[in-house]
């Protein structure tokens, strides 16, 4: 799993390091759908391995028949996929139908966190910890969480080359760990800007993952029994 989420990030985090050059020679779009070819099936391969091998090595715990846990769970990662999908973003430019720009973000989300899809991250991976307490699960975070704590300085040295003075200033009055420049005074959250139409999208999302989850145990089957299942095992 630690070798599949390393290759994950080489691919993703390397095509980001990538992006400024090989836009300059190739353009926005083309890149951004050569990223997307590379990072899209790595990152299925690793969803599919996951699932397939989630409950392997030691049990550590079992809270599932804690009174309250379901729905708990589902809360704390309802709002993972807000921190990792922030509505603050252009959803059209993923597929680059629009083409794809990188821009400094100061409102919404933003204000919250600088990166907000590492705290996403962070809470996705408390819940499902929580949820399936097995040593193969805690591996799994270690390495997604690692992942995302080196994205974020990463991000920073990105956007500190492209926009200069101009992130100083983001950076300085904004902040990685959740709510702490709203509440040393450098940040204001303004609900208005949280409510996105983006954000309905991200929810359904959510409700479909809900319906989806009774499918698991088979999509994990099949992809043991498929010939990358097996060359991987």
């Amino acid at each position: 799993m630690l070798g599949l989420l390393v290759v994950f990030a080489v691919i993703h985090s390397g095509g980001a390091a990538l992006r400024t050059r090989a836009e300059a020679k190739i353009g926005a779009r083309a890149w951004r759908l050569i990223f997307a070819a590379l990072s899209i099936p790595s990152a299925v391969v690793v969803i599919a391995y996951f699932l397939a091998h989630r409950y392997d090595g030691i049990r550590i715990w079992n809270l599932q028949g804690v009174p309250g846990m379901v729905p708990s769970i589902w809360v704390v990662t309802a709002i993972s996929f807000l921190f990792l999908y922030p509505a603050t973003y252009n959803l059209l430019e993923i597929p680059a139908v629009l083409k794809p720009q990188v821009r400094l973000y100061a409102t919404g989300i933003i204000r919250i966190s600088r990166h907000p899809q590492a705290v996403g991250q962070i809470l996705w991976c408390m819940s499902h910890a929580l949820w399936i307490g097995s040593s193969f699960m805690l591996v799994t975070c270690a390495g997604l969480i690692a992942h995302h704590l080196f994205a974020v300085w990463h991000g920073d040295r990105r956007l500190k080359a492209r926009f200069g003075e101009a992130f100083d200033r983001l950076q300085a009055e904004t902040s990685v760990m959740p709510f702490a420049a709203v509440i040393d005074g450098r940040q204001q959250l303004v609900l208005s800007e949280l409510v996105r139409p983006a954000q309905l999208g991200i929810a359904i999302a959510v409700g479909v993952f809900w319906w989806a989850h009774r499918y698991i145990p088979r999509g994990g089957m099949a992809f043991l029994h498929s010939r990358l299942g097996e060359l991987l095992n």
